[in-house]
């Protein structure tokens, strides 16, 4: 092995401090360890193993921290002198981490564990240091060997003793606090405690991250499960391929197999494949693989025992593969603690979570996740969680005659419930010692109406069959509805069109020739008529595109039209004669008639006419009826502009689905409101209920690609507007390979939201990703807007990621495309000062800054320009005065930067935090002309604020402040307190309605300030 140098240790450290945590890193600081203490420079060989450790304790390697801990205490034990303050600091802070590797390491005697914690405790004691951190590692030692006394004794110390330098983070403190209360059976208190780290108040490196995981169960438990989704999408974003977080990904698997998302589970569970395999610490493997274990267990039950999972020690494996032997390493690993520890407690525990029953039928997360292959022992569950009622279906009857009749009593009226109904009919039927023939071909009907919704190829027989059945029986009214829908199967077939008509004439004898005194004979009849003018209409659409295609320079239009009109008098026709007899099917032609409108380009006289048919349906007793109607009639109402209306119109929908089994239904219902309460600036916490609860519909109709699509970018604009950044990426994110399905302009814009989430999720360099994709798109656009907007926002993304080459490129194209457009100046404005401050990131010189100027004034007479074609504008009369600022800003680093030390001051007195000089320096003549710009600038910003008024009084404040600071500078602190004092009695004598409440004090602050320079 080739020995390396110092520099080359210094320099290999510096760069294993910025690596990534895991496996990788630790590997190259043990070797950095073990080529520092080869080196033999002591100093050097600390660092080395202060940094193994740090390394160790962010991996799921942390129980191998103990080795080097040893050697850098027995390091300081030879000579305490050796080590600084912070040295010293960090070694006792390490010994934290350490009396937690050691209890979570089984492989350690009771008596050695017992022993580390002793001599922790005696060194603090030394040190001066406050017991808290010590009865918090007691606290978890004793719990461990099950003396629970001494554990509540503990943690009562633990919260007595007082905080100081040794203390952990509040945030990580509250999460070991309310982990012992959920080990106590207390839900509620740890949720209390947890409080402040979960909604952001308190943060570290690893929290929220792991008490967004741990609490997730807990919610459950209480009930609040909107409260678990919300951790459970944000949380596992935070935790994703983290080697020290593995146990919280490990609760979010588990959280998923208990709440009927066994399917995402499963995918979290792949993007981990690569940290399944045994971890170096127990304790986090029996965490990680214990969460696993419940979901696999799960997915045995729902029959995907068979299914692959992933691989294990370089083995493919099955579900049931995978669990036999993680189940068997963890209960191996429970037991050695048990063993080490003189109790059951781990194993016993272990038990229990991987036996845990699920928490909830079905919680939808709002992600979108692969559907599991259909099992039999595999059901689905209804969508929950929007506060809209969906009625559970109707108890069925414990007799096979009432249930019969309800079974009937729901096919005459086409209640949504029929076909559950008729399914437990064929359940029972064959328990039945007599069956009625009656049933039996109502069974026979029931096949023949699913097959011949499904387009099934045997539809026709078995139509035909159920005919003659209900003729045999004397049921000729409904042998004649079985006649009908033999001419709705022809037609769904694409059999000829005279086939078709002459079926067609066939049910209607058939339903004329029904004996006078049959009570349904005038519904047959009229439902005949109703379907011939449905399927005529769409014969004469089928003749007229044939007729096309023989003619094709032939225009069809006037026909289309002809169509249209020829289809709406038999509408009207049929409503005005069946008014009183058949109300449902005069509401069906009531929305075609709607239709029909819209097809014509008349909307205002579709609504009525949707308007009415709603009615009617409800007032037959069949409210899932209206659904559609209703439906329409909110978007039509959208798109005329009269949002309130669609809102109502969309809201009866919803409350009339109630009893609608259709997925697919409840599914657009939701999306269509969830739509208009965002568009209406409505609650965006209803309208993200609403869509999340649509998503899982579409889902369970199999559209998830499509509706199921739509309504998750809908859930992900409610949740960024609630401010849910990290939820509205998540849910985005894992539709995005669907919604760019959606056309060309829909992927543009969904890029472009999802890059403008991640920049407020401060990921800079894959939101510039996602706009640069975006800006891709719109290449062979007419209008090179977009792309110079997009290009833009790349570039700020680009910038703000420490990329500035690219970044600069970015804005070039940008600006390119600003000035091919035209009539967008303050964009182009925006763009060159970005470009000026790039300019001055790497190097700041006189040569940088001229450049810097350069592109200043170039945005100070773009601006100009435009103001001289409209003086007035207040947005160009800002971003001139917003011009003059930044060129004074950049006047004043080149200032500091690069002025001249006064003769009385060491330029090494300068201090660390200097900026460096990389040019020539400042004269005092040349500083001082500089700052009589830099004063000159901001009176002139401050002037134009003042002239737009008190919307700018913040800019104008800043604008003084800083002139007032840069005249002390110059030895003037009288002229800056002046300009303050002014800006006092201006405030002053402003009415108090007009003062805003920071103005008065902030400008009184720098008054004093400047009068004590």
């Amino acid at each position: 092995m080739t020995t390396l140098t110092r520099e080359e240790i210094v320099r290999g450290l510096a760069e294993n401090r910025e690596a990534p945590n895991g496996a990788a890193r630790n590997a190259h600081a043990e070797a950095l360890a073990g080529a520092a203490e080869a080196n033999g420079d002591r100093p050097l060989f600390r660092e080395a193993l202060d940094n193994l450790i740090n390394a160790y304790l962010y991996s799921s390697e942390s129980s191998k921290m103990l080795v080097p801990f040893a050697r850098l205490l027995q390091e300081y034990d030879q000579d305490p002198g050796a080590f600084g303050e912070w040295d010293a600091h960090s070694l006792f802070w390490q010994f934290k981490w350490v009396a937690s590797a050691i209890s979570d390491s089984p492989g350690i005697p009771l008596e050695s564990a017992v022993g580390w914690l002793d001599e922790m405790e005696r060194r603090y004691r030394i040190a001066g240091y406050s017991e808290r951190p010590v009865r918090e590692a007691e606290l978890w030692l004793a719990h461990a060997i099950g003396d629970d006394e001494r554990a509540e004794r503990a943690f009562r110390r633990w919260l007595a003793a007082e905080r100081d330098d040794m203390s952990d983070c509040q945030a990580c403190e509250l999460n070991g606090q309310g982990q012992y209360a959920v080990v106590q059976g207390n839900d509620a208190e740890a949720l209390e405690r947890w409080k402040p780290v979960l909604t952001g108040d308190l943060v570290c490196a690893e929290e929220p991250h792991r008490v967004l995981a741990t609490s997730l169960l807990p919610l459950l438990r209480l009930g609040r499960a909107d409260e678990a989704r919300s951790n459970h999408v944000r949380g596992y974003r935070m935790a994703r391929g983290n080697d020290s977080l593995l146990p919280s990904v490990g609760r979010h698997i588990e959280f998923c197999a208990l709440t009927g998302n066994e399917s995402r589970g499963l995918e979290i569970l792949a993007e981990h494949a690569a940290h399944v395999a045994p971890l170096a610490n127990l304790d986090d493997r029996l965490a990680f693989h214990g969460g696993i274990l419940v979901l696999l267990r799960r997915l045995e039950e729902l029959g995907h025992g068979r299914i692959p999972a992933v691989p294990y020690e370089g083995a493919p494996r099955t579900v049931s593969e995978l669990y036999e032997v993680l189940h068997a390493g963890c209960l191996d690993i429970a037991r050695q603690f048990d063993a080490r520890n003189g109790t059951t407690r781990v194993s016993d525990r272990f038990l229990a979570r991987v036996g845990r029953e699920p928490l909830v039928g079905a919680l939808p997360l709002g992600v979108r996740s692969a559907e599991l292959p259909r099992t039999d022992t595999a059901g689905s569950a209804a969508a929950v969680g929007d506060g809209a009622a969906v009625s559970a279906p109707a108890a069925v009857p414990a007799g096979f005659t009432e249930l019969v009749e309800r079974a009937r009593g729901a096919r005459d009226v086409g209640h949504p419930g029929a076909d559950a109904l008729w399914a437990e009919v064929a359940v029972r039927v064959e328990a039945q010692p007599e069956p009625d023939p009656l049933v039996r071909a109502d069974l026979a009907d029931q096949q023949a109406l699913a097959a011949a919704r499904r387009g099934a190829e045997e539809a026709p027989q078995l139509l035909a069959a159920v005919r003659e059945a209900y003729r045999a029986l004397g049921r000729a009214e409904r042998a004649a509805l079985a006649e009908l829908r033999l001419a709705s199967v022809a037609a769904q077939s694409g059999a000829a069109p005279a086939e078709i008509r002459e079926l067609l004439r066939i049910a209607l004898r058939s339903a004329e020739a029904l004996d006078a005194a049959e009570p349904l004979r005038a519904r047959r009849i009229a439902l005949a008529e109703l379907s011939a003018i449905r399927v005529e209409s769409y014969l004469r659409s089928v003749e007229a595109a044939g007729s096309d295609d023989q003619h094709q320079d032939h225009h069809h239009g006037g026909e289309d039209e002809h169509g249209h009109s020829e289809l709406a008098a038999e509408l009207t026709a049929f409503i005005s004669a069946y008014g009183d007899v058949a109300p449902d099917l005069v509401a069906d032609a009531e929305e075609m008639l709607g239709r029909v409108a819209l097809a014509q380009g008349d909307p205002e006289r579709a609504l009525p006419l949707l308007a009415a048919s709603a009615a009617r349906a409800v007032t037959a007793g069949r409210p899932w009826q209206a659904v559609d109607p209703l439906v329409l009639r909110a978007g039509v109402l959208m798109s005329l502009d009269r949002p309130e209306e669609a809102e109502e119109a969309a809201r009866s929908g919803l409350e009339h689905a109630a009893e609608l089994t259709d997925a697919e239904a409840q599914g657009v219902v939701r999306l269509t409101l969830a739509d208009i309460v965002l568009r209406r600036g409505g609650p965006a916490q209803e309208a993200a209920a609403l869509a999340l609860a649509g998503a899982h519909w579409f889902d369970q109709a199999g559209l998830t690609a499509d509706g199921g699509a739509q309504a998750r970018l809908l859930l992900a604009r409610a949740y960024a507007r609630e401010d849910r950044a990290a939820e509205a990426a998540e849910v985005l994110q894992s539709a995005l390979p669907d919604l760019l399905e959606h056309g060309e302009q829909q992927a543009v814009s969904v890029r472009e939201f999802l890059g403008d989430l991640l920049r407020r999720l401060n990921e800079p360099r894959p939101a510039a990703e996602q706009y640069l994709l975006a800006a891709e798109l719109t290449k062979g656009w007419e209008d090179p807007r977009p792309q110079a907007g997009l290009a833009q926002s790349a570039a700020d993304a680009l910038s703000d990621a420490g990329l500035p080459a690219e970044a600069i490129a970015a804005y070039e194209r940008a600006l390119e495309l600003h000035r091919l457009t035209g009539g967008a100046p303050v964009a182009e404005v925006r763009v060159l000062r970005s470009l000026a401050w790039l300019g001055l990131r790497e190097e700041v010189d006189a040569t940088t800054v001229e450049q810097a100027r350069g592109r200043m004034d170039e945005a100070a007479r773009v601006l100009e320009a435009a103001l001289a074609a409209d003086p007035g504008a207040p947005e160009l009369r800002s971003e001139l005065a917003q011009t003059w600022h930044q060129l004074a800003q950049v006047l004043d680093r080149h200032v500091s930067t690069n002025e001249e030390a006064p003769e009385d001051e060491d330029p090494a007195d300068a201090g660390d935090d200097a900026s460096p000089v990389t040019g020539a320096r400042l004269g005092r003549a040349e500083a001082d002309a500089l700052r009589l710009e830099e004063i000159e600038l901001w009176d002139r910003a401050a002037r134009a604020y003042a002239e737009l008024g008190p919307d700018h009084l913040r800019d104008r404040f800043q604008c003084m402040n800083n002139a007032a600071w840069t005249e002390q500078e110059r030895g003037d602190a009288k002229a800056g307190a002046a300009r303050v004092s002014a800006l006092i009695d201006e405030a002053r004598a402003r009415p108090e309605e007009e003062l805003p409440d920071w103005l008065l004090p902030s400008a009184e602050r720098l008054f004093e300030q400047l009068n004590g320079a």
